[in-house]
């Protein structure tokens, strides 16, 4: 990443990368995710919360070669160490659907309910588009500088799921990603469009806050066995601080009680 970019992660709070997805990865990401929609059923998401007037998956690292293959991807790490220093570990890797014809908008909120710390930031999320995000089809908003706050928007807007003021929404095609510091006031907005519209999210934390999904108790054997050092390290497989931390997450989002 160059210096504008990295600048404008610290200053705004995200950071738009066009074309970041080549067509073949883009392709195998929606495969994979129909897929898991049909095969999961009613239950799609269900190692997660349910959203209102949406679709998810969670745990997908344990479904498919190709997320970890995005979430690890040298650049994108770059980002996440840029927002959250080099001592971080993944989080969860979720897919969001929003479901057409919708009025349902997220309220504003920061991931995990959390505020930059005496060390600094400790959330970093990065936005897989898979659907053209577009106006009117529910795309992510986040009020730019809002992670310098120190402060969550519940506790200062009297209505987190209206409008704000500052806002912006992020207007980009399928293979763009969005690295964005979590702790930046964000949430869905409304799809209104008749399609649904959908993105995967990969989710990082710092070293020594809890994973949002415990990696050691959802990946199969099977699944951890193939991993190499460095992805279980990024996973932190074999982290006891992170097993300790990790095993009973009271808080999994910043929304979703």
């Amino acid at each position: 990443m160059t210096a504008a970019q990295l600048d404008h992660l610290d200053d705004q709070g995200y950071l738009i990368l066009p074309d970041f997805m080549s067509p073949a990865q883009l392709a195998a990401l929606r495969a994979r995710v129909d897929e898991l929609y049909a095969l999961e059923g009613d239950q799609a998401g269900s190692e997660f919360k349910p959203e209102p007037f949406t679709r998810r998956l969670a745990n997908c690292i344990d479904k498919g070669g190709i997320f970890l293959e995005c979430v690890a991807d040298p650049a994108i790490l770059a980002g996440v160490a840029a927002v959250i220093g080099p001592d971080y570990k993944l989080s969860s890797v979720n897919v969001r659907s929003a479901n057409p014809l919708s009025e349902w908008s997220q309220p504003l909120h920061c991931d995990m309910g959390g505020l930059p710390d005496e060390r600094g930031n400790w959330v970093c999320n990065t936005i897989w588009i898979l659907d053209d995000f577009t106006a009117d089809n529910g795309p992510t908003r986040c009020v730019p500088g809002s992670h310098k706050s120190g402060r969550r928007p519940e506790e200062v807007l009297a209505d987190p799921a209206a409008p704000h003021p500052d806002e912006i929404r992020i207007i980009a095609p399928a293979g763009t990603v969005v690295v964005m510091n979590s702790h930046l006031w964000h949430g869905g907005t409304a799809n209104r469009t008749a399609r649904p519209r959908t993105a995967m999210h990969g989710f990082f934390c710092r070293r020594d806050k809890p994973q949002q999904q415990y990696q050691k108790r959802l990946l199969r054997a099977e699944v951890q066995a193939k991993l190499t050092p460095a992805q279980r390290w990024l996973l932190a497989l074999d982290d006891p601080l992170n097993d300790e931390l990790s095993a009973d997450v009271a808080v999994r989002s910043g929304f979703l009680r």
